[in-house]
């Protein structure tokens, strides 16, 4: 049986041949995707400013350890592409960065032993 990672992934892209209804929808709901509202999750969050020009998703994805942080960053991308298009928010290529927190090394500064 394979290990199980944790995997934190920011997939970001920027908004593409946005529609008037699409840009409208973004807008009307901008402060709820500002950077209070960023956190890790599998459902991912959205994160974009009334500039529509960039945008952010942030995911956890668990998976095995094997496939590596390669698969964690596809299945994120994949996620994050099917939000957009069910939305019919266009955009550009979509590119991430995976952090493994089962092999993230933590600093604990201050600390005496």
């Amino acid at each position: 049986m394979s290990t199980q990672h944790t995997y934190r992934v920011i997939v970001r892209g920027t908004w593409d041949e946005l529609t008037d209804e699409a840009r409208a929808r973004l807008l009307s709901e901008v402060d709820a995707h500002g950077l209070t509202a960023m956190q890790f999750s599998e459902e991912g969050s959205l994160a974009y400013d009334r500039v529509l020009k960039h945008f952010s998703f942030r995911y956890v994805v668990v998976s095995d350890a094997e496939d590596g942080e390669e698969l964690a960053a596809a299945i994120a991308e994949d996620r994050a592409e099917t939000y957009l298009d069910e939305r019919g928010y266009g955009h550009g290529a979509l590119r991430s960065t995976v952090t493994d927190m089962d092999t993230m090394k933590i600093n604990y500064k201050g600390r005496r032993g």
